[in-house]
This record gives C-alpha cells, structure tokens and sequence, in this order.
C-alpha cells in the first residue's frame, strides 16, 4: 500500500492537503512506496507567514532555552538513529551502515550547536575612549530557508537547521522530494523535544517552492546543495532579492597516488570513497590520478577489490545499494557507454551487475575505467554515480596542474609517505578541503564544509564558525554611562584622548 508524506508546518502535519503530489520510489525494487505533497507558491508562502511569526518569538528565547531544546533533540536522535537510518535506506536506496553513518556526522552537528553559548559570544572592549566602551554582539537573521539535495536526506538538513535555529532563527526547510521522510521525522523530534511551533518547518515541493522560497521577501538567507548549475541559480536569484546565500554545488574529486604509497590502502580508500554509497557523494572520489611508475599495479589492486562487492537491497547486508532513481540510474549507465565510445579502457563493466534484491531495482554495479583522459565526458562531468576514472600522470607537477585545473574545488586527497609532498599538495592545491591518506576529508562539524571556484558560490561555508556567522549579524555598540564628573557642553570635533 503507497504511503503518503506531508508538510510539518506550526509543530505539526499539515492539514490542508496539495493539488499537485510526486512520487517516492523504494530504489532497491522499483516500486511507488509513496505520495508526497507538493507545495504551491502560495502555500510556501503561508509557512514563511507563520515562521516569521515564530521567529519573532524565538529570537528573545535565552541561551539556556535554546540549549536545552537542542540537547533534547540531541538525545532523541541518539535514541532513534536505527529509524533515522531505515527511513534513509527505504527512500534513497544507500546501505543501512552507510545510512548509520550519515545519522552519526548530522548528530555532531548537533552537539557542536548546542555549545551556542559561545559559538555565539561576542566581544568587549573598556575604554576605548574616556569612559566610553565597545562590544559587538550577533543577532539572528529572521526565516532562514535550507534547501537540501537527495543524496543525504538527514545529514545536510542538520548542516544548517541546528546553527540556524540555535542562533535564534525560524527554518523553513524544502528537502529533496525523493526521499522527504527524514526530514518530517526530524521535524516531529524537534517538536517533542521542546522547539516552538513554527521554528522549524518543513515543506515537500519542486521548483515552484524553492523559487517562493528565493523569492519571499520575509526569507532572509538561503542554505543550498546540490547541483553546480542549480547552485549558481540558486545565489543569483537568492541574491538578486536581497538575501544572504551559501550554496554549495558540485564536485570532481580527484585522489593523487604517488610512487611512495601504501598502495593496498590507497586502492581501499579508492574503492570506499568512490563506491560508498553508490558513488551519490559531493565528496566522492570520482578520479584516481596515478602518478607513473604506479598505474598498472594499483589498477590492479583496485579492479581485485571491487570484484568482491555485493550490490543490491541496502537492507540485505550488502555493501552497495541501489540509484535514487531510474532515471539517474540510466543517466550514470550512459555515461559508462560513452566512456567506452571515446577510448577508455573499462576494467569493471557495473552494466552487467545481478543484484541481490526483489523487483527492478535502480541499480548499477561498481564500474572502474582506466586510461581516462581529461578530454572525455567521464572525467569532465559529475557523474554522481559509481564511476570510478583512473588518469595517469608523469610527475606530481602533472598532478597538481590537472587537479587546480578542474573547475571544481570541493574535496581532494594524497596518498604518500612523504610528508614534505603532502605539505607542499595542501599549500599548492586549489581546493577547499583536503585529505593526506585520507580520502573522504569531511571536516568535523567544529570546522566548516565546503569548496572552492565552482563547487560553491557564496563566501561561506556550512556549519562550524562560519555557519554561526552566516545565519547572525553582527552589531557594535559604542556606549557612555555618564556620572557626576561629566563636563558641559563642548561643540569641537570628538577625539580620542
């Protein structure tokens, strides 16, 4: 029987119904699992209404409040991450560990929130002139909107939503519509564990409601991820209204192997960052770029190690589940056509891929090409899919230059023994997070996420003290208390003194 998702909207499910629904696939066997509710303009704009209420409100909430909603809601997560994660698997299709593991990197941001009370403090300074003092304060913004993409259904919502409503902002989040379950389980536990209703509210939609949300003149800021080309419309219409944008786009991540690795862990770092979560990753490893003499041996250990991965049913104990959906499934499989169409060399065909599941699935198994040039559209488009590339370079300069001349800069790694090549990579490469021997480097949430040129537009970056930055505004206050001592009137010019 097709299950039905709605908006959570002022603490609770929406009860006004939706002219228009879309469809939630379970991608393991293919079938509808789902209706959700599409939002139109105008009932976006009545959650923005009834956030911006909210937001009024909140913003006078102490510290103490604040803190103590957002560790309740810490210990609910804590408590049902088993559900967190099922609900993940049965929409997007990636493996219960993998989905686990997702709940664990959202669940720290949470825990960095709830120390808002000095994420958030501001400064002071005595005397700065006679008996006048300076200190700055952050305030919060108003409604916020967080607009997240499929692929991490719980994670990249609690990016944005704990900062932002720990700062003293109402949310107003708009999920992907592939699998939208997540984030209304979130919502019901921020509910239960003591937010305000409206706070934090939840609306299911396409285009027509992120385009309310860029556009709605009581939205002040905009949190995105996804695609670059939508990430680029998102900040020029975001800000050509006015708004505070981040949004974080695409990537190409290349893994550089010199001739000193480790070579067994170089290929298990290139199968697990390139094949988690059938490759649906901005932080995947999509590009090996082998440094010669190495290029044969480690595409050999690699293609050794993706024969032995179980592909199917993310609830069955295999390592790599299925695609979102079939139409990405076939976009991905026509990008392994043209990979052989323009000459690369394919080791591991993930076409022919017999799945341990039910039904008709969107899956396509682990596929790794070798001899890939920078001309082919395998290494210069983001696939999203499990396509690994492997490119061979003369020298580490090659390297260097093939990776600052991507147009990306989200994530990149070296593998090396040498420490002063990996020093000399972190200071020289064009990219906004690095790994050395580590391939996935995705920051804890006591720093900040995101990337360089292309893979982000907006001048910061999600969660740590960046995202604090960008959901509160800065004041300086200058003030004078006067006493019994003060002088009369003097007319001249105010100075220091």
């Amino acid at each position: 029987m097709t299950g039905y998702i709605t908006h959570f909207v002022d603490g609770k499910p929406w009860e006004h119904g939706a002219t228009r629904q879309g469809e939630v696939y379970d991608p393991a066997t293919g079938a509808v699992a789902a209706l959700v509710d599409f939002a139109s303009a105008a009932e976006v704009g009545t959650v923005v209404g009834v956030a911006d209420r909210a937001a009024r409100a909140w913003r006078d909430a102490s510290l103490a409040k604040r803190t103590a909603v957002l560790f309740a809601f810490r210990q609910l997560i804590h408590e049902r991450r088993d559900e967190l994660a099922a609900a993940i698997t049965a929409e997007h299709g990636k493996v219960l560990s993998d989905a686990a593991g997702e709940v664990q990197r959202g669940l720290e941001v949470v825990e960095f929130a709830c120390g808002i009370p000095s994420a958030q403090r501001g400064s002071f300074s005595e005397n700065v002139s006679t008996e006048v003092d300076s200190y700055s304060i952050r305030q919060p913004l108003g409604v916020v909107a967080v607009i997240t993409p499929f692929n991490f259904p719980a994670m990249v919502p609690l990016w944005f939503a704990p900062i932002a409503i720990a700062c003293g902002n109402a949310v107003v989040l708009k999920p992907s519509e592939k699998d939208p379950s997540a984030s209304v389980l979130l919502a019901s536990w921020f509910a239960e564990a003591g937010l305000p209703d409206g706070v934090f509210n939840v609306v299911h939609g396409d285009k027509e409601a992120v385009d309310a949300l860029l556009t709605h003149p009581l939205v002040k800021a905009v949190s995105f991820v996804g695609s670059t080309p939508i990430a680029r419309y998102v900040y020029e219409t975001g800000t050509a209204h006015g708004k505070r944008v981040q949004a974080l786009g695409g990537a190409k991540n290349h893994m550089v192997v010199l001739p000193d690795a480790d070579l067994d862990l170089a290929a298990d770092a290139a199968v697990n960052a390139g094949f988690g979560s059938a490759g649906e990753r901005c932080m995947a490893i999509s590009v090996v770029v082998a440094v010669d003499p190495v290029g044969d041996e480690l595409v050999g250990k690699i293609s050794e190690r993706v024969a032995g991965i179980r592909t199917g049913d993310g609830r069955r104990g295999c390592d790599m589940g299925p695609l979102v959906t079939k139409v990405h499934r076939d976009k991905v499989a026509s990008y392994v056509d043209a990979g052989e169409r323009a000459g690369a060399k394919l080791v591991v065909d993930g076409r022919t891929v017999r799945p341990d599941a039910d039904g008709s699935g969107f899956f396509l198994g682990p596929t790794l090409f070798d001899q890939v040039t920078p001309q082919m559209s395998i290494y210069t488009d983001e696939i999203f899919g499990p396509v690994l590339s492997v490119v061979r370079v003369g020298s580490y300069d090659e390297a260097l230059a093939l990776v600052n001349g991507n147009p990306y800069g989200n994530g990149t790694a070296i593998f090396t023994n040498d420490g002063g090549a990996a020093r000399r990579f972190q200071h020289e490469v064009e990219v906004g997070m690095i790994g050395v021997n580590v391939p996935i480097p995705v920051p804890m949430a006591y720093y900040s996420f995101g990337g360089w040129k292309a893979s982000l537009f907006g001048d910061t970056h999600a969660h740590g003290a960046e995202g604090v930055h960008f959901f509160t505004r800065g004041k300086v206050v200058t003030s004078r208390w006067l006493d019994p001592r003060h002088g009369g009137i003097n007319l001249g010019f105010p100075t220091q003194h």
